[in-house]
């Protein structure tokens, strides 16, 4: 029974091949078709890995600032050019100041407003992205457990399906990131950007150094950037002397510098204001 199994495989191997030579054209276009697949798929891991790869490469990378102070930021560029569009020229008020120079409150009081976890984190604070977008894994999160995975994805939906109530939750270095590199243009290309920068930040510098670049260019108001500039600008004097109340006041200007401080809209940022102090433990 096995040799007359064989000789049918081999009369059926010889049909085929006999079959192959009499239609040269039927093998010569498999061979082309598959190396039309391969071309096809080079081009897409090319595509693929090779761009984002490139992008991310082009991305600044902020060694310089650890001991450069910068002399015009992007967003201080952004604000120019606006105005310009609008007929209008900004003269930009800014003066740099050391981060030991500064009133210790003024320190406090921003990372006590816009970034609790600013010494914790490593640039981008995972917690805070998580409560803004309801994600209900069980810490701590593990790359091969698929409940997690499955956690993650319900928080993207939540995410996509309330992106226009979703704040943010950017820390001060990602703030920095933007205010160095990037304009307040809401994309997905600048936060991708931002969160890239923000993790380098935190690589090649220290919190204070970081902290310090973040107080110097911080906007404060129309073409008011610093905490010096806005500590002359609003109180009158140097952010040397600030106290608990006006650092507060500085703080509570930063989430929208432009429509509401103390020249516009005083209201809404002595809320945010006395909001601060209660964590500061009240005005002295």
């Amino acid at each position: 029974p096995h040799q007359a199994e064989n000789r049918r495989h081999r009369v059926a191997w010889n049909r085929r091949a006999r079959h192959d030579r009499a239609d040269p054209d039927r093998f010569s276009g498999m061979k082309r078709g598959t190396g039309r697949f391969k071309r096809v798929l080079r081009w897409g891991l090319v595509i693929g890995i090779g761009v984002p790869m490139l992008a991310w490469l082009l991305l600044p990378w902020p060694l310089s600032w650890r001991w450069r102070d910068p002399e015009r930021t992007s967003f201080m560029k952004y604000r120019i050019e606006q105005a310009a569009e609008q007929g209008a020229d900004l003269d930009i008020d800014y003066d740099w100041v050391p981060l030991a120079r500064m009133s210790p409150e003024i320190p406090r009081a921003v990372i006590l407003a816009e970034d609790q976890r600013f010494r914790l984190h490593e640039g981008v604070d995972w917690e805070a992205v998580a409560e803004e977008v309801g994600y209900d894994g069980e810490p701590p999160f593990s790359w091969t457990h698929p409940s997690d995975w499955a956690a993650v994805a319900r928080a993207v939906v939540r995410g996509f399906r309330d992106r226009g109530e979703i704040k943010g939750r950017s820390t001060l270095t990602q703030q920095l990131a933007k205010n160095l590199y990037f304009t307040p243009e809401r994309t997905l290309r600048r936060k991708a950007g931002e969160f890239v920068v923000a993790r380098r930040l935190e690589r090649f510098l220290d919190k204070d150094r970081i902290l310090e670049l973040y107080l110097n260019t911080a906007e404060f108001g129309p073409g008011i950037f610093g905490v010096e500039a806005a500590s002359r600008h609003y109180f009158g004097v140097g952010s040397s002397r600030l106290d608990r109340r006006q650092a507060a006041t500085l703080a509570a200007i930063l989430p929208h510098p432009l429509t509401s401080n103390p020249e516009r809209n005083p209201g809404e940022m002595a809320w945010r204001r006395d909001r601060i102090l209660g964590l500061m433990g009240g005005a002295r």
